[in-house]
């Protein structure tokens, strides 16, 4: 059985519709708006072996907040529906990825505790039009509605374009690792994941 989940999500602010298949690794199709977000979000697809489908139409004539937060809400719940009871999943995931002079490391923990630790500093305060102040809130938005763990540090880096882009791919890449089915039964020593 395939694990994809569908999510539609509609405001005042935003119309977000996303797809996450994370059993098959396809074509992607994302469209938010905000260019630099996009190639994040299609790094991510590519990195962590599934496909995804974002489509939002958001206020970017207010900021890019309400579309990066909301597309993060609307990909953890994906996420969270297309994992199901977590049953035989490998659970943890971690990566270090280098992108030039930049290293970051992610750990992801499909625990069903959300939590972020965000320790990214990229210097600039935009990446073409989308507000490095937003990163965390993604990744906080995405954590806490997938309901998982996650880890980003930066280890080394001056250049913001590759501090953030190899924070999605490691965490991509992570979260490849955290996904994947290695056994049949919860990967927990209580009994449940939550």
């Amino acid at each position: 059985m395939t694990r994809s989940a569908s999510i539609s999500r509609s405001t005042k602010e935003t119309r977000i519709q996303a797809r996450w298949d994370l059993d098959t690794a396809g074509d992607s199709a994302i469209r938010t708006g905000i260019g630099f977000f996009d190639h994040m979000l299609e790094a991510l697809a590519k990195h962590s072996g599934t496909t995804l489908s974002v489509h939002a139409d958001g206020d970017l004539h207010v900021d890019g907040h309400h579309t990066t937060e909301d597309v993060g809400i609307v990909l953890g719940q994906a996420l969270r529906q297309a994992l199901g009871e977590r049953m035989g999943v490998e659970r943890f995931g971690h990566m270090a990825v280098p992108l030039d002079e930049a290293l970051v490391t992610a750990t992801v923990d499909l625990s069903g505790r959300p939590y972020l630790v965000y320790d990214l500093h990229p210097p600039a305060a935009m990446l073409g039009t989308w507000d490095c102040e937003l990163i965390p809130e993604f990744f906080g938005a995405l954590s806490d509605n997938a309901r998982c763990c996650i880890h980003l540090h930066q280890q080394c880096g001056r250049n913001s374009h590759h501090i953030v882009e190899a924070a999605f791919k490691a965490f991509a890449r992570a979260l490849r690792q955290a996904i994947r089915i290695t056994g049949s039964d919860t990967p927990s020593t209580k009994g449940m994941l939550a």
